[in-house]
């Protein structure tokens, strides 16, 4: 029973110390402390200390001597290569899944996939149609983990989820002066979901592979766009305030 009480706390203290970092409550260089989570959450200090050294293994957290955990900075490097890792992983599965052949349910529901976000990039609101691409686009990548029919993969990709910045919905508003790229920017990647799809069913494991891998630079683009703007945007989750807590 207290085992089971202690796995409980920790998970409340992970989800509550993650919160805090990716809503930019706790920021970069900020030192984090078992009491913070003791206080904040209600846990006792075993799970807390059990949490803090969970968000250092996925890196939103470092140990810095003679200070202690601090809050993660990242630089633009960090965020690309970690953009760059999800698409070699999803490369992947994407070859594993047109080497082995994938089953006629999740090949049919790919293609509906596909189909409709066809449709939603026919939408005029362009913060509408990013907003439906991107609960559509990560049903596709899901779709790409099951074809691969690896646990081993799909583990990596969990693992993966939690890392900053690697997830490819990393999207949030966008200002008139982005309005035409970011459009531009949907519809690459879904030519590219297009030609992933067709790899995969024609059993090309190579090509496959290697349009996943490109299509990963989609993330990266639409990234470099709304860090670049020359009005400042909100960025999602810590990724606005770890790149702008930087120094100049």
């Amino acid at each position: 029973m207290h085992n089971n009480q202690n796995i409980s706390q920790t998970e409340k203290a992970v989800l509550g110390l993650r919160g805090l970092i990716v809503h930019g409550q706790l920021r970069p260089g900020e030192r984090v402390l078992e009491q913070i989570l003791v206080e904040r959450f209600g846990v006792s200090r075993t799970p807390a200390r059990a949490a803090i050294q969970q968000i250092c293994e996925e890196g939103y957290i470092s140990y810095v001597p003679k200070r202690g955990y601090v809050v993660s900075s990242f630089t633009e490097e960090d965020v690309f290569d970690a953009i760059a890792i999800r698409g070699t992983i999803e490369g992947m599965a994407a070859r594993v899944a047109a080497e082995k052949g994938v089953p006629p349910k999740v090949m049919a529901a790919m293609r509906d996939c596909l189909h409709r976000i066809d449709e939603v990039l026919t939408i005029a609101d362009i913060n509408v149609r990013q907003s439906e691409y991107a609960v559509l686009n990560d049903q596709m990548h899901d779709l790409i983990c099951v074809a691969a029919q690896s646990a081993m993969i799909t583990r990596a990709l969990k693992r993966l989820s939690v890392i900053p910045f690697s997830l490819n919905n990393s999207f949030t508003d966008v200002p008139p002066s982005a309005e035409n790229r970011v459009a531009e920017i949907l519809v690459e990647a879904q030519a590219q979901h297009h030609g992933i799809i067709d790899a995969i069913e024609r059993r090309e494991g190579a090509r496959a592979e290697a349009l996943t891998k490109e299509h990963s630079r989609s993330t990266w683009k639409y990234t470099d766009l709304m860090l670049h703007l020359p009005e400042e945007v909100e960025l999602p989750g810590v990724l606005g305030t770890a790149i702008r807590s930087q120094p100049a």
